[in-house]
């Protein structure tokens, strides 16, 4: 044991790599796409800190070219999540007892060895299996969990040293326990970062996990897991457990032993989750956590005096990198008349210069929507406002999925503010926009507020500070990161925490001092020095 009250390094945003032509981490990189493009690797499970194998395999593949198999990972099922919650338990008391400054070494070596040996793992594997650009992977699998693993450490040493006062013949304090049982991280497809920050975040307090990463991005969860082990993560705090949603998730929610969700993915399997814990809630030990972001429909509204050219290329970045599989994406636009007469040639071409491909030619700006379910799904939405007489599409509208999912950037035009494709989640490349009178700036600003049932990410475009004022205060509860003059992705770990309400979830903060205490359960102990040694009160003396 250290006899010192340790401070923690003092976090820095990971710098974000160029990967301009002929620069060392372009050349090294190459290299590595190349390398794991040309290998077919078994993926298990991990349960316990050993390798686990069902039998039961399903393929990794890339997006952009769905015959190209880059692995096949060992399905799990309801056996092997019991053996991830025995795990568990079984690591618990050792993890939870390890002085908190060791345990948070282990997640600052691994944001060293992401910034260096893993660096070019991650943003291939990213690349590879969740069809990222380089500069969208290295935003994602290289900087963004770097910055996890490097500002929870100092995020949860200002949770531990909440301390409360006391007076005198007393000292208080509070023992910042994890909690009791287990926490089933559900992790998505489209950010590495958040796969990667899900399980570690309720780790770093002292709980153990079983992780179920979404099927699409097993291929990348796998190198994180790797990256973990290697920092010197003990046997049992993190388990692996891929598979299909009930599979997994049914009995890990009718597990007795839950202790909490840490969540992203749609609203829907979301709202059954919690329905679950809720009919389940008497065979719990307590009462679990429920932590979840769910998704967004979020905008872009400009006011008469925007900057046309910045609104164009936050319209464009906004709804078109990585293929809008963003929950932040820009998903709908508000243009006053006179701003869409000036922009609409601008837009436009903007958006046909969009090239699509495969991300390993640097030169493509899109690829692929991440599998046949997303293509689906994001087709249908595109075929029905060729079909509606309240929508036209101006730009894109076509899509291919003969060697990958491959959907064009579109552009739809709504004739109404309530126009399906203003309201529902399409969570593919297309950005919907409604044109209102100039006049009618505040009254559009209340229909943008009340169009949608999320409220998870927003921007406003002007250059009148009246204007942005009355929009920041219509659309308070709209989006729970609110942009001025910049497009509504790309918030930053440190400086823009991350989360939304409404629909879009519980708005714990991902990337803040918010997120880490939802995973503790504090204990106040009180020490008297100088405890009483009659029961009579002083003013027992006297009638």
């Amino acid at each position: 044991m250290i006899n010192a009250a340790l401070n923690v390094p003092q976090p820095l945003n990971e710098a974000v790599k160029g990967y301009l032509p002929g620069s060392p981490e372009k050349i090294e990189l190459k290299q590595q796409l190349k390398k794991m493009a040309g290998e077919e690797i078994e993926i298990p499970l991990i349960i316990g800190g050993q390798s686990v194998t069902t039998g039961k395999l399903a393929p990794c593949v890339c997006p952009h070219d769905h015959g190209h198999v880059i692995g096949h990972y060992h399905v799990g099922g309801s056996e092997q999540v019991l053996q991830a919650a025995s795990a568990a338990a079984e690591a618990a008391p050792a993890w939870a007892a390890m002085p908190w400054e060791s345990r948070l070494s282990i997640f600052l070596k691994a944001a060293d060895l992401l910034a260096t040996k893993y660096r070019q793992v991650l943003n291939a594997a990213t690349m590879l299996g969740q069809s990222k650009t380089a500069h969208q992977a290295e935003i994602d699998a290289a900087c963004e969990l770097i910055d996890f693993y490097r500002f929870n450490p100092h995020y949860a040493r200002q949770v531990f040293a909440e301390q409360p006062g006391s007076d005198f013949g007393l000292w208080n304090y509070v023992d910042h326990r994890p909690l009791e049982g287990f926490v089933f991280a559900v992790t998505p497809f489209n950010f590495t970062s958040i796969a990667g920050n899900l399980p570690t975040a309720p780790a770093m307090m002292g709980n153990t996990v079983i992780w179920k990463p979404a099927s699409s991005s097993v291929y990348s969860g796998h190198f994180i897991m790797k990256l973990l082990q290697e920092a010197g993560l003990p046997a049992g705090v993190i388990n692996l457990v891929p598979g299909p949603g009930g599979a997994i998730g049914d009995p890990a929610l009718n597990h007795p032993n839950l202790a909490g969700i840490h969540f992203t993915g749609s609203t829907g399997v979301f709202q059954a989750m919690w329905n679950t814990i809720g009919s389940n809630i008497k065979r719990y030990q307590g009462y679990p956590r429920i932590v979840g972001e769910t998704g967004g429909k979020d905008f872009i509204f400009a006011h008469p005096s925007a900057d046309r050219d910045a609104l164009v290329a936050a319209a464009v970045r906004g709804a078109y990198e990585f293929q809008g599989q963003k929950c932040s994406a820009a998903s709908r636009m508000y243009l006053p008349e006179s701003v869409y007469a000036a922009i609409k040639d601008q837009l436009i071409d903007e958006i046909r210069s969009i090239q699509m491909g495969d991300p390993t030619d640097f030169r493509n700006f899109m690829g692929a929507v991440i599998d046949k379910h997303a293509f689906k799904d994001i087709t249908g939405y595109i075929d029905f406002a060729k079909s509606s007489p309240d929508g036209e599409i101006l730009v894109g509208g076509e899509y291919d999925d003969s060697k990958g999912y491959f959907v064009n950037p579109t552009l739809v035009q709504a004739k109404k503010p309530d126009f399906k494709l203003m309201q529902e989640e399409i969570f593919g490349p297309v950005l919907t926009f409604f044109v209102y009178p100039d006049s009618d700036f505040e009254k559009t600003l209340e229909v943008c507020d009340q169009t949608s049932p999320y409220a998870l990410t927003g921007a406003i475009f002007s250059q009148d500070r009246t204007a942005i004022n009355l929009a920041s205060a219509k659309l308070r509860h709209a989006a729970g990161n609110f942009y001025i003059n910049d497009k509504p992705t790309g918030a930053v770990v440190g400086q823009q925490p991350f989360g939304g309400g409404r629909a879009s979830g519980t708005n714990d903060k991902a990337g803040s001092i918010l997120n880490l205490v939802r995973w503790i359960s504090p204990r106040t102990i009180k020490e008297n020095f100088i405890p009483p040694t009659d029961y009579r009160y002083p003013f027992l003396a006297e009638e």
